[in-house]
């Protein structure tokens, strides 16, 4: 995944340095009761349904509104594992590489590349990289709040790192 060619128009990118080490943010990334406790912004949340985090393993998640009822049913599947620098999954796969049977439950298909790099003597460069099919989908997701709801909940995965995860 590392000569990934990137198509600007059909990606969205989200880049911050936060103050919690990589193997924190990869450890809130990869522990599904750590996960659902920041992955949605609040008030809507996250159940895992099942995360086997190695290549061609299975990331199924479902956003739940604030009530607790699911909204959608995401199934996915990690491309690359690479631990505490580098996650990659999309919605396009299921577990064991298949494709999805018609819809993934979510109004497109994308692919998250998320790498985690250790800078400043104990932050994290955290990069979140949504690779669209077309630049309509990107702009769908943009629509949907891309910046605003993964930065939110990147804000949420660090105060839960630091209350929660501190090593």
């Amino acid at each position: 995944m590392s000569a990934t060619n990137h198509n600007n128009a059909a990606d969205l990118i989200l880049t911050r340095v936060v103050d919690v080490p990589p193997a924190l943010v990869w450890t809130a990334w990869t522990v599904p009761k750590h996960l659902e406790q920041w992955y949605c912004p609040r008030p809507y949340g996250a159940r895992v349904v099942e995360m086997d985090v190695r290549p061609g393993g299975a990331f199924h998640c479902l956003i739940l509104d604030p009530k607790g009822d699911v909204m959608e049913d995401i199934p996915g599947c990690y491309l690359e594992v690479v631990d505490k620098e580098r996650l990659s999954f999309t919605s396009a796969l299921t577990a064991g590489y298949r494709p999805v049977n018609g819809s993934s439950g979510f109004p497109f298909l994308f692919t998250a590349i998320i790498t985690f790099e250790a800078v400043n003597g104990g932050s994290c460069r955290y990069t979140v990289r949504a690779l669209h099919g077309d630049e309509a989908d990107a702009r769908k997701h943009a629509d949907m709040g891309f910046h605003d709801g993964w930065g939110t909940a990147l804000d949420q995965l660090v105060a839960y790192a630091k209350a929660h995860l501190a090593e």
